[in-house]
């Protein structure tokens, strides 16, 4: 499994923050890339194979459940693992994220520390 994490956030504010809270990984060979939108996150998977993904929902192009279904529905990418992190938390919204294929739903605001140990677990990178 590589260890690319993909963050994807129309909000550069967002982008940001979550790059600097994932920054201890990059110690460990993960590396981080990011999307400002759908359309360009749905080709950054297609082409990089991130190992994970952190979604947000409310984008312009595509939509994070857009992307997920698009992701989860193709055999070359299906295996992806996508946690959507949106300012969306209601159970249709939370329901909508398991029918499109997530594998895990966060709500903004998020706790960094909460998101990098979920990171760190699902890419096999022990913080210590």
């Amino acid at each position: 499994m590589s260890k690319t994490i993909l963050i994807v956030d129309d909000e550069p504010h967002i982008r940001l923050l979550l790059e600097q809270t994932l920054d201890e990984l990059d110690a460990h060979g993960v590396e981080i890339l990011t999307a400002t939108n759908g359309g360009d996150a749905l080709s950054t998977i297609r082409e990089d194979r991130p190992s994970l993904v952190l979604l947000d929902v409310m984008m312009p192009v595509m939509n994070g459940f857009e992307v997920c279904k698009a992701v989860k529905s193709d055999p070359a990418t299906r295996d992806t693992y996508i946690v959507l992190l949106t300012a969306k938390g209601q159970e249709l919204d939370r329901a909508t994220g398991a029918e499109v294929g997530a594998d895990l739903y966060l709500t903004k605001p998020f706790d960094p520390d909460d998101v990098l140990s979920r990171v760190a677990k699902v890419l096999g990178v022990d913080l210590g």
